[in-house]
């Protein structure tokens, strides 16, 4: 497998199965493709397109995004060794992280809707300014994440663990959606 350190890759719509190391990515459009079986150690991709690529046990060791679409992405299927990810600005709806561990994650300023948390180790993620509009949360480890300047959330306490979790005091009601309990101003 060949590897390539420290490059900077710039408009590319494919990528060969290599091992990347320090490597920038930035305007590349891998939307729809074939990634599998890829290593990407200490990489950023920055204004990149990777929606509704096929991830399957690709490696993503200490990776960050910046302002980019990850729309249907099924994070889950990523090798769990080393897995360590960072997002910022970027479009994450639909995309699956289901079972996997990922504390201390950051999402800031992103959009996450309808994206399935089920069974996710999220604790001490921090949720900064990000849209959490019907993002599924069942059996999901939160203790201790930061969720208060997320929105648009609905977790309910009974069925995820939130041990000294962080909310704001105008998030309340989506912790008690799941109760039907009516909240007046």
């Amino acid at each position: 497998m060949n590897s390539f350190n420290n490059k900077t890759i710039e408009n590319k719509t494919s990528l060969e199965i290599a091992e990347y190391n320090e490597c920038r990515f930035i305007n590349c459009d891998f939307s729809e493709q074939l990634l599998a079986n890829i290593s990407f150690s200490e990489c950023e991709f920055e204004n990149c397109n990777l929606s509704n690529s096929k991830i399957d046990n690709s490696s993503f060791k200490e990776v960050e995004f910046l302002n980019c679409k990850l729309m249907g992405l099924n994070f889950d299927s990523l090798n769990p060794f080393l897995l360590k990810l960072k997002f910022e600005n970027c479009q994450l709806s639909y995309s699956s992280f289901y079972k996997l561990k990922i504390p201390k994650t950051t999402f800031k300023n992103c959009i996450l809707i309808e994206v399935d948390f089920t069974e996710t180790n999220l604790s001490q993620c921090y949720f900064n300014n990000s849209d959490l509009t019907n993002a599924v949360f069942d059996n999901t480890n939160l203790e201790k994440a930061n969720l208060t300047s997320a929105n648009n959330y609905n977790i309910n306490p009974s069925q995820n663990r939130m041990k000294k979790a962080s909310f704001s005091q105008d998030g309340i009601a989506g912790l008690l959606d799941s109760f039907n309990i009516i909240i007046s101003q």
